[in-house]
C-alpha cells in the first residue's frame, strides 16, 4: 500500500540521545496516518514507558536491533523484522545493539502524536539530560493527557501534580509569549496532507 498524498516533513532530534525522527502525515484510504522514520545510536535508550490512547503503531527495522517492552514482555526485532503496538498498551523501546538502529513505520490513525512529540523533543532539548524542565514537561503532558501519557507515576497522581505545576508556572509567567519550550503555538506537528 502506498500513500496517496503526503504532507510536509517534520524533523526532530534529541540532543541527549542522538535519536532522530522524521514525520509526515499521509493519506491511506479514508484515514490520515503519521509516517515515521528514525534512527537511534547504539546502546541508547528511547522514550520511557508510555501509552498512545488513539493510535496503533506499526514499525519495520531497516538496520540494527530494536529492543522493546509491551505490557511487561521484552522482545527484540532485527533488520527486516516488524513490530506492532496496539493503542492503549504500555510500551518503551531502545537500541540494545552495537549498530545504528534505523526504523520506519506508521501511527494510525493519527490523532496528535506529531504535535506531542514535537513538544516533548523541544522540552527535552531545553534541559540537561534526564532532567527536562518541569514547568514545560508538565504543560505538554497535561494538554495531551487524553491522547498520550508517559508512565512516570500513577495517572491520577500525575494529572493532579501537573495541574499544580502548570498553575504555579502560569502565576510565575512561564507560559507567556511563544518562546518557551513546547509552546503549543509552535508545536503544530507535521502539517496537513497536501491537496
Amino acid at each position: 500500500m502506498t500513500a496517496d498524498r503526503g504532507g510536509p516533513i517534520l524533523a526532530l532530534e534529541n540532543r541527549h540521545t542522538g535519536e532522530t525522527l522524521a514525520m509526515r502525515r499521509v493519506e491511506r484510504g479514508a484515514e490520515t496516518w503519521l509516517e515515521l522514520k528514525g534512527t537511534l545510536p547504539p546502546r541508547r535508550g528511547g522514550p520511557p514507558m508510555h501509552i498512545h490512547f488513539g493510535e496503533d503503531e506499526d514499525g519495520y527495522v531497516k538496520s540494527g536491533v530494536l529492543s522493546y517492552v509491551i505490557d511487561g514482555r521484552k522482545t527484540t526485532a532485527g533488520a527486516g523484522e516488524s513490530a506492532t503496538i496496539a493503542r492503549g498498551l504500555a510500551h518503551r523501546w531502545w537500541n540494545d545493539g552495537d549498530d545504528l538502529l534505523e526504523f520506519e513505520g506508521y501511527a494510525r490513525p493519527v490523532v496528535d502524536l506529531d504535535r506531542y512529540l514535537q513538544a516533548i523533543f523541544e522540552v527535552l532539548n531545553a534541559g540537561p539530560e534526564g532532567r527536562p524542565p518541569l514547568f514545560y514537561i508538565a504543560h505538554a503532558a497535561l494538554r495531551h493527557r487524553h491522547t498520550q501519557t508517559v508512565l512516570l507515576m500513577p495517572r491520577p497522581v500525575q494529572t493532579v501534580l501537573f495541574r499544580v505545576v502548570v498553575a504555579i508556572g502560569t502565576l510565575l509567567g512561564r507560559y507567556r509569549g511563544h518562546d518557551w519550550p513546547g509552546c503549543p503555538s509552535r508545536c503544530v506537528g507535521a502539517g496537513p496532507v497536501a491537496d
